[in-house]
């Protein structure tokens, strides 16, 4: 989203990745200017899914463009709106879909109710208001909330690629020659 919508072309928002652009943003925009369907409603599941809430705003910018006749790559005067709005509905439908989450973990004990821990990392965890809207969902429901620090709550590709160097260190999983591996496209 913050690529489509040039958010790097904005001073303040220079030097930002695209999520802190968005959260940046969003602080002084008004939600309630777009409304995005949250994704995967009809499905009774945890799972989580941005492709069609993407796509949705992909298509509210073109529509905005249109409207203040502009091309793409020119800033929108609504941009802190659909900023806003944008990373509203992504934070419902996290906490949404954790909520699930945490109810089957309960009603199939998989986790005890007295130390019941929900632990949010990576580079959504470094966004305060979706952090926020998960602490009050973990108070709500008697679960403490761990979150590194903002500033280790990096893009998951590091933390993937930090995970292989621990397992290269250790010789877990590591192929030394490339004989026998075939690569299949799908």
């Amino acid at each position: 989203v913050a690529r489509r919508l040039s958010l790097r072309k904005l001073p303040e928002c220079r030097s930002m990745a695209g999520g802190k652009a968005i959260e940046h943003l969003a602080r002084t925009g008004n939600r309630q200017h777009h409304l995005f369907p949250l994704p995967l409603q009809q499905y009774r599941n945890c799972d989580f899914s941005f492709s069609g809430l993407q796509n949705l705003v992909n298509k509210a910018i073109a529509q905005k463009e249109k409207e203040e006749g502009i091309g793409e790559g020119e800033i929108l005067s609504c941009v802190k709106d659909i900023a806003a709005a944008v990373q509203h509905a992504v934070a419902v439908h996290i906490i949404q879909r954790t909520y699930r989450a945490m109810l089957f973990c309960i009603k199939n004990s998989i986790l005890s109710s007295k130390t019941a821990t929900l632990v949010v990392s990576g580079g959504v965890a470094s966004n305060q208001y979706i952090r926020k809207g998960l602490q009050a969902l973990a108070d709500a429901n008697d679960f403490a909330l761990l979150c590194p620090p903002p500033r280790l709550c990096t893009d998951n590709g590091v933390m993937i690629a930090w995970n292989g160097i621990e397992r290269l260190r250790a010789g877990l999983g590591v192929l030394h020659r490339p004989d026998g591996i075939r690569y299949e496209p799908k």
